[in-house]
């Protein structure tokens, strides 16, 4: 390329940014950096449908969920007038923050469009069904959970699902092994 020349600015090389990214995360809206998982809802609850909601916070709520000190385990979800509100869910104190620091387990408002929250009511009416906070996490700076329309499982439930877990892992064991050797071979 000569000195002066015009170049369109589509075949010019990109400089950083965040376009790649979300390309080569294949999704929407860009990569989630996670703070928070609730491995224990998996576990006691089948999981039938998943939204991402947005959450209303404090700025010292942000900064201390930055730290990544969260905890979701006793968390849960309850719409109440309209309005969908997280509950237990302990983010700490942001250690430096004075007279202006939240508590660590208040009641916190997620954003849902209104045919989610009306879906989520409706179907957590029904007996066994509740809805659980799955994880927390920035999505492009922006404080975000996600949350789960679940029913509870029973025992055996579980039971079924530790031996599936645990049947999945020695097959896949299985055939490692059988490639190690035919390659020794």
């Amino acid at each position: 390329m000569s000195k002066g020349m015009y170049v369109p600015k589509e075949s010019q090389p990109k400089q950083g940014g965040t376009a790649g990214a979300k390309a080569r995360d294949g999704e929407k809206g860009g990569k989630r950096k996670i703070v928070a998982q609730n491995k224990k809802a998996r576990h006691d609850y089948a999981i039938i449908d998943t939204f991402e909601a947005g959450l209303v916070l404090m700025g010292t709520e942000v900064k201390s969920l930055r730290e990544g000190r969260t905890s979701l385990t006793d968390g849960f979800v309850q719409i109440d007038r309209g309005e969908a509100w997280l509950h237990n869910a302990h983010i700490p104190e942001y250690h430096q923050g004075s007279w202006t620091n939240h508590s660590a387990r208040r009641k916190r408002k997620l954003l849902l469009h209104r045919e989610e929250i009306d879906k989520l009511e409706a179907k957590s009416q029904e007996t066994g069904h509740t809805i659980v906070p799955l994880a927390l996490y920035f999505k492009d700076g922006r404080a975000k959970a996600e949350i789960a329309l679940a029913r509870g499982k029973k025992e055996y439930d579980k039971r079924q699902t530790l031996r599936e877990k645990q049947d999945r892992r020695e097959s896949d064991r299985a055939i490692a092994a059988a490639k190690r050797r035919q390659r020794g071979v």
